[in-house]
């Protein structure tokens, strides 16, 4: 069975932009909403797929986070390209981390890290998170039980690369966090059972921006953008982008 494969968005409004990063193993639907609400209050939003995303999970392993780093700067070369001067950034888990490199690499009005890893001692819920994610991409291609197990164990087997080198990523982010002075909003849900929930704290506690904020979501997990509290964050990041100097 043929899967529809998702496609990056631009959804266009106001002269304010807003770039929207998505998770790993995820895809343009974990922002999508958040893009659709953003349109709504005046600000265009843009989300790319990182290389090997939205795609079969052979797909996925073959993909590196260097690439995935490259794929960012063309989506706010994107943006730029297409008149927005000005742009903030909102990243989900990876695309957290690859936003908060954003703000200490590029020019950014406000950065908004949801749910973004810092430390790397979640090796096995990471994979986890991919054996359940490529379980589910073969269930819907209706192979059979028997298949699904031998072909995720041999993803599993070849993913080590991948793995250490988003363990790399992390680190290289968490060591320079305290180079960003781009006001951040950082969000974190509490019942996330994907990270070191720190992580929020450590962002919080180390950036060196003068408007910075944190906001714990009680009700929600790690995919938040999804979640039960999905309105709320949407008004919360709303007034934190009304907050900032666009001008």
């Amino acid at each position: 069975m043929k899967i529809k494969q998702p496609q990056p968005f631009t959804f266009e409004a106001g002269k304010r932009a807003v770039l929207l990063l998505h998770g790993f193993t995820g895809h343009t639907a974990d922002v999508r909403m958040l893009g659709r609400y953003l349109q709504k209050q005046g600000y265009t939003c843009h989300a790319p797929i990182y290389r090997g995303h939205g795609a079969p999970p052979e797909e996925l392993i073959k993909a590196t986070p260097e690439q995935w780093w490259e794929d960012v700067l063309k989506a706010i070369d994107h943006l730029r390209r297409i008149g927005h001067r000005k742009i903030a950034v909102a990243g989900l888990s990876l695309g957290g981390v690859l936003g908060l490199k954003l703000a200490y690499s590029e020019a950014i009005t406000g950065v908004m890290p949801m749910c973004a890893p810092m430390f790397f001692d979640n090796e096995t819920q990471l994979t986890k998170g991919f054996k359940q994610f490529a379980t589910e991409y073969k269930q819907l291609e209706k192979k059979d039980e028997t298949t699904i197990v031998q072909e995720v164990d041999t993803l599993l087997a070849n993913s080590k690369a991948l793995f250490d080198e988003l363990g790399g990523l992390i680190k290289e982010v968490k060591a320079n966090v305290d180079t960003i002075y781009t006001p951040t909003f950082v969000v974190q849900a509490r019942n996330d059972q994907m990270i070191n929930t720190s992580s929020a704290t450590y962002i919080y506690e180390n950036v060196e921006s003068d408007k910075k904020d944190i906001k714990w979501y009680e009700e929600s997990g790690h995919v938040i953008t999804l979640d039960k509290e999905k309105e709320q964050l949407h008004e919360d990041i709303y007034r934190f982008l009304e907050s900032l100097e666009w001008n």
